[in-house]
């Protein structure tokens, strides 16, 4: 009689690697630093024009974590967006390097406007459509994560160990703002867009935002291998012509790897859906490193004031709330198709059809995205998708004050803009048809899975 339960030999081979690795390192924490270049080539799509200069290269980078567990992988990415099946592929062949499963893979892009976007599914739905190359570019997609899973094998051969663990935080001045500006009938009245030059949008105050930077830090001895750095904002300061470059934020990440010879410096962006840099940046090309400098010093405010702690494999702990996200009421999938085959569309507006086709299929059959968190030490480190509100990072905070939250937004974008319940009924660009694709149940979805998440560190 034929077994009907089947091990497939890429499962088998993820479980011996991963296996041998924890056998080799028991007892111990080790990491394995990994940096790879994935800048596009001249006249592939990023976000908004294809590529006509490379003002700096891209990067995809992070640590993969060898514990007494199975390995973990936190990677952030130079890209706008990694969704629907890029976001999968990029975890599935990330843990099959890494010899892990897909859950214990953590991907999120910087969100920066002039960097590509990635979902293999909407693009071969525009390459049907006479359309491919012009938004996504598979080749390309394929060949970063190609690269990056290289990389890690590459680092696996040189774990390094970890004994101590840095946990630090401090005061972002003058980059971040609320770009929701609401009404005496709690309605949005003003959207305080990336730049801004109008008197009213500069004037008013920051509004809900959360200003710090939160950093952890892995050491050997009195070495510091990698830093791992949280901050909430949108990181624009001028975008949109096709001159790829990793923005502000990418700046003051390479000037603390330069600052700190040896050491890796990775950035992930926390939840920054309804933050941007508005108040203090009137897109003028000279704010970029103004606003760079200001990220940077709060970075090395956070490595000098660091907490450090002894740490060891037992430290570190995964957990993971599968989650399916509700599909947003205006999406209709006829619609959809319809603007996918109509040729007076824009190549944008198709694209985005496609793409939001794409969720809306996924998601109406309950495709769940894994909700995850890395808890080690008193640090808790939570992974999210799409590009999610402030309150969700602040209420985060609040479920665990015992504990340092750190945020990473920007997981699987398929699902667009995830604002707040009440967001929805107040207007504005991020709870637009255009913009998000859940519906507004999503709060209180996401906030369970936020909530058993943090509940299940362990005492310290």
């Amino acid at each position: 009689m034929q077994c009907r339960h089947r091990v497939s030999s890429t499962s088998l081979l993820i479980l011996i690697v991963s296996l041998s690795v924890r056998s080799l390192f028991a007892g111990d924490l080790q990491i394995v630093p990994f940096n790879q270049d994935v800048t596009p080539e001249l006249g592939q799509p990023v976000a908004y024009a294809p590529a006509r200069k490379i003002v700096t290269p891209l990067y995809a980078r992070g640590v993969v974590l060898l514990s007494d567990e199975a390995p973990v992988v936190l990677c952030a990415v130079d890209a706008i967006g990694i969704g629907n099946e890029g976001y999968d592929t990029w975890r599935e062949k990330l843990a099959e390097a890494a010899g892990t499963t897909p859950e214990r893979v953590a991907v999120h892009s910087l969100h920066q406007h002039d960097a590509p976007r990635v979902d293999f599914a909407t693009g071969r739905i525009l390459e049907n459509e006479g359309l491919g190359g012009l938004k996504y570019d598979n080749a390309y997609g394929l060949q970063c994560i190609q690269k990056v899973a290289s990389a890690i094998r590459k680092g696996l051969k040189r774990p390094e160990k970890v004994t101590h663990l840095g946990i630090g935080k401090a005061k972002v001045n003058k980059v971040a703002s609320n770009r929701r500006l609401l009404g005496d009938d709690g309605k949005v009245r003003l959207m305080r867009w990336s730049k801004s030059k109008a008197p009213e949008a500069i004037n008013a105050p920051e509004g809900v935002i959360d200003p710090y930077l939160r950093s952890i830090c892995f050491w050997n001895g009195e070495k510091p291998i990698a830093v791992l750095n949280y901050y909430a904002t949108h990181p624009q300061s001028y975008y949109g012509q096709g001159d790829v470059n990793y923005e502000f934020v990418g700046m003051a990440r390479e000037a603390r790897n330069k600052a700190l010879p040896g050491t890796l410096n990775v950035y992930f962006n926390g939840a920054a859906g309804n933050i941007a840099a508005g108040k203090y940046n009137n897109g003028e090309p000279e704010m970029r490193p103004v606003l760079a400098q200001r990220i940077e010093k709060a970075m090395q405010q956070a490595f000098e004031t660091q907490q450090k702690v002894a740490v060891n494999s037992e430290d570190l702990h995964w957990k993971t709330e599968m989650t399916a996200l509700p599909v947003a009421a205006h999406l209709d999938p006829e619609q959809l198709k319809s603007i996918i085959e109509d040729t007076s569309k824009t190549p944008r507006e198709r694209a985005s059809a496609a793409f939001n086709l794409v969720w809306y299929q996924r998601a109406s059959q309950g495709h769940q995205i894994p909700i995850t968190c890395l808890h080690l030490k008193s640090a808790s480190i939570l992974h999210l998708p799409g590009e999610l509100f402030i309150e969700y990072q602040l209420k985060a905070q609040e479920l665990a004050p015992g504990r340092t939250v750190c945020l990473a937004a920007y997981g699987d974008y398929g699902p667009g803009y995830i604002c707040t319940e009440i967001a929805y009924s107040r207007g504005g660009y991020e709870s637009s048809p255009r913009a998000s694709q859940v519906a507004p149940q999503v709060e209180a979805v996401l906030n369970t899975a936020i909530e058993k998440l943090l509940k299940s560190a362990p005492e310290q």
